[in-house]
């Protein structure tokens, strides 16, 4: 909620999400706690649908979701992504629906792109299988490890970049985070107000004093979030 020029940052990032061409129905899915009340209000207010579901199982908050829109497949992006690029959302449908091949798409498996810019697609049959099956904590909280760490259940692709940019840090947790966010939006917005991921690469080549205002802060790895569970 915190203000980005003028907009609450959840707006911001909403802006850039409804930019790719291949988006469906953009639905914020927030928790039925009192505390998330000013999300639903601000959806409201912006005319952005809003689900409300359980507060730490974050796997059946998408799969209720999933099945009252009856969605074919559902696209996952965190909601601390305000520099999420709406080609790199469109690039991994892409890829995803090239073919039937595919359960589970995402640029994360290894991740190549900078962390913010975090996307998956996943049918929502593979949904509904991992929300019957799957049983560890983490596996409820996060919504597809139960997936991606079954290979022989799901056929899973990654869409890597070519380059690997995954230490640049893009994600909002800390203060430090919100502070490069906000410079980079000074930066860029006022000239392009969907600025891509390049853009931000060539505004580090300009101003590389940017990249030191959170590099301090430790980056997340892929395993972290259920580092001290046994798979």
């Amino acid at each position: 909620m915190l203000p980005l020029l003028g907009k609450p940052l959840l707006i911001r990032m909403i802006e850039r999400v409804i930019s790719a061409q291949h988006v469906g129905d953009v639905i914020i899915a927030t928790s039925t706690n009192p505390d998330d009340d000013e999300i639903e209000k601000l959806c409201v207010q912006n005319n952005l649908i809003c689900f409300r579901g359980h507060l730490t199982d974050l796997l059946d908050r998408h799969y209720q979701v999933a099945k009252q829109f009856n969605a074919d497949a559902v696209i996952k992006i965190p909601s601390d992504c305000p520099l999420i690029d709406p080609k790199v959302i469109d690039k991994v449908i892409e890829h995803y629906v090239s073919s039937d091949q595919f359960d589970f798409v995402s640029n994360l498996h290894p991740a190549t792109y900078p962390d913010g810019n975090d996307v998956e697609i996943f049918s929502f049959n593979s949904l509904r299988k991992a929300f019957y099956h799957a049983s560890k904590e983490y596996e409820r909280e996060h919504v597809t490890p139960f997936i991606y760490e079954h290979s022989k259940l799901f056929r899973i692709k990654n869409y890597p970049n070519p380059k690997d940019y995954s230490f640049h840090r893009w994600t909002v947790d800390t203060e430090e985070d919100f502070k490069l966010v906000e410079e980079i939006y000074k930066a860029l917005y006022s000239t392009k107000k969907i600025f891509l991921f390049n853009d931000i690469l060539k505004l580090f080549e300009e101003r590389p004093d940017l990249i030191s205002i959170n590099q301090n802060v430790k980056q997340k790895k892929l395993g972290d979030k259920h580092e001290d569970h046994t798979p």
